[in-house]
């Protein structure tokens, strides 16, 4: 007996709307975020262990990965708070149908990349 259900598309078919995506990369800027934060309080422990272990550390922050490892943390840090912004207006009620949900997708997204380049310029 043939069954004749429809197949689900799979994910190679399947196209998210951007604010899936968004909504997504929320939830994984928000992990990154609770990780680094871990990571800071490590950071934080060596400055207080003294100058040598204080050194070493200065000598692994330099290394281009960790310079690229902060600067997407910070990238994560304003993406999540403009899509925090995006969520405070939605608890108002405000901005659900389509065309605005992707526009203010938009916005989140240059925002926060305008943010990052902006602390990038001021350091």
């Amino acid at each position: 007996m043939k069954n004749n259900r429809p197949l689900s598309p799979h994910l190679q078919v399947y196209r998210l709307p951007l604010t899936g995506i968004i909504s997504i990369s929320h939830r994984i800027t928000g992990v990154f975020l609770s990780t680094g934060l871990i990571l800071f309080v490590g950071i934080v422990s060596i400055i207080a262990s003294g100058p040598e272990p204080y050194a070493e550390m200065q000598l692994v922050a330099n290394n281009i990965f960790f310079k690229l490892l902060y600067w997407g943390f910070i990238y994560a840090l304003f993406f999540h708070l403009c899509h925090g912004v995006r969520h405070l207006i939605w608890d108002v009620g405000k901005s659900f149908d389509l065309e605005t949900l992707d526009r203010y997708a938009k916005y989140e997204l240059i925002a926060s990349l305008v943010l990052t380049i902006s602390t990038f310029v001021l350091i």
